[in-house]
């Protein structure tokens, strides 16, 4: 009986011991962030902007290239004697900071942007099932004006995007996109074509294998916005399919889509390719790619972050 009662008047004293120790112990074990690794190829989906980022101090540059569209004639041999190029060059402020600079030949247009991934999608420390990445650009026409005649406004040569990127990986397979986005446009044809366009752009990259994905993307414009024609065209929401082929230090993404322009200008509010005409002449798709290389630019880092989260994400699997 004795030994009960010493038995019960110690066992919470025990137990309470354990608890503050098992307390101390998770104090000393750190709790660590698991990040969602490779949720894209690179930073851009195929026109779009993803939620990736440049590592700190890491430049990429890219090229992008649009030939014309394949239901050109034998005699432009299907698209591929048109051409419209744009030359980027992107840059990593900080790990979740860049900016970027570019020039498209269609148009002569100039284009910058600044994107800040605001949160990551993580388990561990913090359960964040999604990564919001927000993304703010300006372009600039440079091309002559349409009438030369009348008095014209710099501003009226200005676009601006604003753009919120929100994305999911699931599994090692599949990431989703989403992509709410208003264009502004300081001029526009007609007095019923709204000045600020807002569209639902949606994208899915798929892993075939460790080096190559398959892509898709597309944007919804809603209605009553955009009434008068571009180029005597309808304008069309922007569909575009690809393939991602990652080579080493590239990354080489070929695809077609039915916008000629690169930027969100001009994919978003003036598309007018047409991917399912009555008539194979009408059939207005491009064929394009883009290639993307990596360059480290502060020489302490033998490699860069996104290299060494490469390396993180073989090991797992």
């Amino acid at each position: 009986m004795k030994n009960l009662l010493i038995i019960l008047f110690l066992f919470p004293l025990v137990l309470f011991a354990q608890d503050d120790l098992l307390n101390a112990l998770e104090k000393q074990v750190p709790k660590t962030k698991d990040y969602a690794l490779g949720v894209f190829k690179g930073n851009r989906l195929i026109n779009s902007q993803t939620t990736e980022q440049p590592a700190k101090q890491t430049m990429q540059f890219i090229i992008s290239h649009r030939f014309g569209r394949i239901s050109g004639s034998v005699k432009e041999f299907f698209g591929l004697d048109a051409s419209n190029i744009r030359i980027g060059i992107e840059y990593g402020i900080i790990d979740n900071l860049s900016v970027g600079f570019g020039r498209s030949s269609f148009e002569k247009t100039y284009d910058g942007y600044v994107k800040y991934r605001i949160i990551r999608q993580q388990t561990g420390k913090w359960k964040i099932p999604i990564t919001i990445t927000a993304f703010s650009s300006m372009a600039i026409r440079s091309n002559d004006w349409a009438d030369p005649a009348r008095h014209n406004f710099f501003s009226s040569r200005l676009y601006y995007t604003f753009q919120l990127i929100i994305s999911r990986k699931f599994g090692q397979w599949v990431s989703l996109e989403l992509m709410p986005t208003m264009v502004h446009r300081n001029l526009v044809p007609t007095v019923k074509d709204r000045n600020d366009v807002f569209a639902l752009g949606a994208g899915v990259s798929v892993r075939a294998s460790s080096r190559v994905r398959v892509n898709a993307e597309y944007y919804y414009i809603f209605p009553k916005q955009i009434v008068s024609y571009y180029n005597n065209e309808k304008v069309r929401n922007n569909l575009s399919i690809g393939v991602d082929i990652e080579t080493g230090g590239h990354v080489f993404q070929i695809h077609l889509s039915n916008s000629r322009g690169m930027i969100e200008k001009n994919f978003i509010t003036e598309t007018t390719g047409n991917w399912f005409p009555k008539k194979f002449k009408d059939f207005g798709v491009e064929l394009g790619f883009n290639i993307t290389r990596g360059f480290v630019i502060d020489p302490k880092h033998k490699k860069s972050i996104p290299e060494k989260e490469k390396a993180k994400s073989k090991k797992k699997s």
